[in-house]
């Protein structure tokens, strides 16, 4: 006990249990004759720092390795960091804005070297946060999406799909983030109701017809692009324009009137701008018509020549302006408020641009269909199901994958332009440079007549092939670790990258491996606020995970991330939960410094009570670790945990150990105490992959332990003999205490007062009861005592007398004022309930309340009527 300190530091345990698990190389994990369980970690951004959904992911993910590792499997939790295109690009740009030096002053080369330089700085902090968290990574496996063997997977992957033709170069409408300056997938796009305008806009009729035409639009801006106006073959209201032509307001052109019944004639005044630049539902019409295509912005927002007079405004800037100018000139009809749905940047989170743009493309249809069918069929398994819903209806309607984007940071694509057009897609210049000679026939090409596309890939070209690439599946096919590791038993990740990455490493594993590249996918839920808002540093709603791990440490955190964590459904966090689980460390410091501070009798004999204690005790714990089984291999993690903290809290802690400590200054016998030790140790196995530094700590204070030995390579205890007889009977002790002392309570009866307790049936484990209740005697009867205070546990009737332990006059008093009060609150609850008008306008739930109230005070009176006539000594 000298070594045990009287209060739990998280922080010096923390600190060094994680330094003696690195340098024992617990984590570690080599291929051998084990059955392997592998996790990849979902790689977060290089540059991020730990965030509450990454707490929780992570949590959830060391859960199941430490887990799988006491199950007597080689376990591997592959950790790795995504280089994050958009997001990283963003910063380094930022950073050299500040520095007052602009993107295109530098080459690529010299960006690069920012961009490294940046991540070289910030990158790995993340991976350092969550070593404080517990996570038990292969550290020696760190993986980085643009590390050399990650890169060379996806330049080996992009030339082997293009050369079976499923990748392609083309133009189309994409989604341009202006921000970013790059496109982006229909995935990464976020659509929200806003409220706008409608704008009612004058097209003149060309002479020498007169008159004008309204023409309903959102987007004033994009008049300049305007080449038609459709409408409808069969609206009535339209028909006289047919064959005619119209002139775009401001800009003078003149565009013809075409005829298509892709027009809503209930829309606006059934006349529709056709820009086919600028919006894809124009650029079909466009392409059906020959229609010419002007784009009117530059790739940051702005208006180019095509604006004219606004050329180089901001698109928002240039609507409001046109929309006065247009006022002036007579040619705005109306403005009416709209609300629509305009889609978002996910990363930026600025409007999107409908642009056309040559972009490279990946065929998805025919990649997706053993994805699909993995997945309805079983094959991999998703947490909750309800989940597959939401994939069959995205690869069932799965488009083409536009992989390209506008940026330097990232892997760039390795496609060659050649001097009299098109291109060679080779792994490298040199291997591209013989293509291309082959290609053309000219064998004087040199190095410097090609020019690489500028583009790089987009981030999630990379991070689809991760649970291949991080064993080198790719490059190596057959090499030891891709054919022990692969497949990964468990991912656990967010189901809103269920598109970006779930699906896609689904789709790499079948093209790659011919098999499914995990066999389940646990879906965690949005960590939400009080209010219900998700959790975000704009909101300024997001505790610093690392300050929480300061405050109540890991286990603490830890427990309390996951005591409201269902998968799949949203996490209402409140930092109460943090608090609770650092009371539950010290509530397992203070039980196991109580029965470590307890001396052996190995002499003494072990009491009745201590045996009968010690058998409930292990049949409970037998039932917990089936049911713990069960639930973890259903994924109900929330609800293993909870198995486990009540079993400790409510059974161990506060149940079993009353039942055998000794007295006072007493030693313990030493059959009891051994039991009590192994209970703790199986206890602090169970909740070693929820907790582990409190664990590792205590189980190291249980006794010695060898070089080398740690809980967490220790085995998981197997159930044993459940005695469901047994459990009840104790179910039934527990209930009668808790009886005997609540009328303890309520009467005011001193704990060293014995007292007599008659029973009308079977009385559970009367040696304890009596022990744990000071009972003088235990005693069946038929005829209960009057003035006896009577209580039911199931069948079982029991009495307990109170004369000599109670004031009978004071008590009477009680029972008669209680009655009055009693009887006061049922008539008040009658009137309401005879009042028709209360019925009939009420809520049923208020009225089932009221009505239940009723039938509660009833039975109260009746009682308490019981008892006053027992006081009375007749019968009532």
């Amino acid at each position: 006990m000298e070594q045990i300190p009287s209060k739990y530091d998280p922080k010096a345990t923390e600190d060094k249990w994680y330094a003696w698990w690195q340098e024992h190389k617990m984590f570690k994990s080599t291929p051998d004759k084990r059955e392997p369980y592998t996790i990849v970690i979902p790689p977060p951004n290089v540059t991020g720092v730990l965030h509450m959904g990454h707490m929780l992911n992570n949590t959830i993910q060391d859960i199941l390795v430490r887990r799988a590792r006491m199950a007597g499997k080689n376990a591997c939790w592959v950790p790795g960091t995504d280089h994050a295109s958009i997001a990283t690009e963003a910063k380094v740009v930022d950073k050299l804005a500040k520095e007052g030096i602009r993107k295109t002053d530098l080459t690529r080369e010299q960006f690069l070297e920012h961009a490294w330089e940046w991540t070289h700085k910030h990158g790995g902090i993340i991976l350092e946060q969550l070593k404080k968290l517990g996570a038990s990574c292969d550290w020696d496996r760190t993986c980085f999406t643009m590390d050399e063997k990650r890169s060379q997977s996806v330049i080996k992957v992009f030339v082997d799909l293009y050369n079976k033709g499923l990748i392609y170069r083309g133009i189309r409408m994409v989604n341009w983030d202006p921000a970013a300056q790059t496109a982006i997938s229909d995935e990464e796009v976020n659509h929200r109701e806003e409220h706008g305008k409608l704008y009612y806009l004058r097209y003149r009729l060309c002479p020498p017809e007169e008159g004008y035409i309204v023409v309903a639009t959102t987007r004033p801006e994009t008049i300049f692009g305007d080449v038609a106006v459709c409408i409808h073959p069969n609206n009535p209201k339209t028909a006289l324009l047919k064959g005619k032509k119209v002139i775009v307001p401001v800009v003078g052109r003149t565009v013809p009137v075409i005829e298509d019944e892709y027009v809503d004639m209930e829309f606006g005044t059934g006349f529709l701008k056709v820009t086919p630049a600028h919006d894809a539902n124009d650029y079909m019409l466009g392409e059906k018509y020959g229609l010419e295509i002007i784009d009117v912005f530059n790739d940051n927002g702005t208006l180019n020549a095509h604006g004219l007079q606004y050329e180089g405004m901001d698109r928002f800037a240039a609507r409001r302006q046109i929309e006065k100018d247009l006022e002036a000139l007579g040619l705005m009809e109306k403005v009416e408020p709209y609300t629509n749905s305009v889609g978002y940047s996910e990363r930026t989170d600025v409007p999107i641009e409908p642009k056309l743009s040559m972009q490279w493309f990946l065929k998805m249809e025919q990649l997706a269909k053993p994805a699909l069918e993995a997945v309805e069929n079983d094959v991999i398994h998703f947490h909750p199901v309800k989940f597959k819903n939401m994939y069959r209806h995205w690869m069932e309607n799965v488009k083409d994958w536009n992989i390209s984007r506008q940026l330097w940071w990232g892997h760039r694509i390795p496609a060659w332009y050649l001097p009299e057009g098109g291109y060679a897609v080779a792994e490298t210049a040199e291997e591209a440079l013989t293509l291309a000679r082959r290609q053309t026939g000219r064998d004087d090409l040199q190095p410097a007549d090609l020019k690489q596309d500028e583009d790089c890939l987009d981030t999630w070209f990379s991070s689809w092939l991760w649970p291949l690439s991080v064993f080198d599946g790719i490059n190596r096919p057959d090499n030891p670790d891709i054919r022990y590791y692969y497949p990964t038993n468990d991912l656990v990740t967010a189901p809103e990258i269920i598109f970006f990455w779930v699906a896609r490493m689904i789709v790499s594993g079948f093209e790659y491996r011919k098999e499914a590249c995990f066999r389940n996918v646990y879906f965690t839920g949005i960590v939400r606020d009080k209010l219900g808002r998700k959790m975000s540093k704009s909101l300024g709603n997001s505790p610093d995970p690392v300050v929480l791990m300061d405050k109540y440490g890991a286990d603490g955190v830890r427990m309390g991330m996951l005591l409201t964590s269902p998968a799949g459904n949203d996490l209402p966090f409140d930092e109460a939960l943090c608090e609770q689980g650092r009371n539950f460390n010290n509530k397992i410091w203070n039980a196991f410094r109580l029965v470590k501070g307890w001396q052996p009798d190995e002499q003494a004999q072990q009491p009745l009570t201590s045996a009968q204690a010690c058998r409930w005790f292990e049949a409970l714990l037998n039932r917990s670790i089936v049911e713990m089984d069960d639930l973890f291999d259903k994924y109900r993690l929330s609800e293993a945990l909870m198995s486990a903290y009540k079993l400790f809290w409510n059974e161990f802690s506060a149940w079993y150990l009353e039942m055998i400590k000794p007295a006072c200054g007493q030693p313990i016998d030493g059959k009891t105490h051994r039991a009590t030790l192994a209970f703790f140790e199986k206890l602090l196995q169970l909740l070693h992959p929820f907790m582990p530094f409190i664990t590792e700590e205590l189980w190291h204070h249980l006794r010695e332990r060898g070089a080398g030995e740690s809980i967490m390579i220790s085995a998981l205890p197997r159930a044993g003999s459940q005695n469901p007889a047994l459990i009840d009977a104790f179910d039934r002790l527990k209930e009668t205490v808790a009886a005997v002392r609540s009328i303890r309570q309520e009467k005011n009866i001193p704990g060293r007062e014995p007292l007599r307790l008659l029973h009308k049936g079977e009385a559970p484990c009367p040696e304890l009861l009596a022990a744990m209740c000071r009972l003088s005697e235990i005693v069946p009867t038929d005829t209960p005592p009057e003035g006896a205070i009577r209580f039911m546990i199931r069948t079982t009737a029991f009495f307990v007398p109170l004369e000599g332990n109670i004031d009978a006059a004071e008590e009477l008093r009680k029972l008669e004022t209680e009655l009055g009060r009693q009887e006061e609150f049922l008539a008040a609850v009658e009137k309401k309930l005879s009042n028709e008008r209360f019925i009939g306008s009420a809520p049923a739930q208020v009225v089932a309340t009221e009505r239940k109230k009723k039938a509660d005070a009833e039975s109260r009176i009746q009682t308490l009527k019981g008892q006053i006539c027992h006081f009375h000594r007749k019968k009532c």
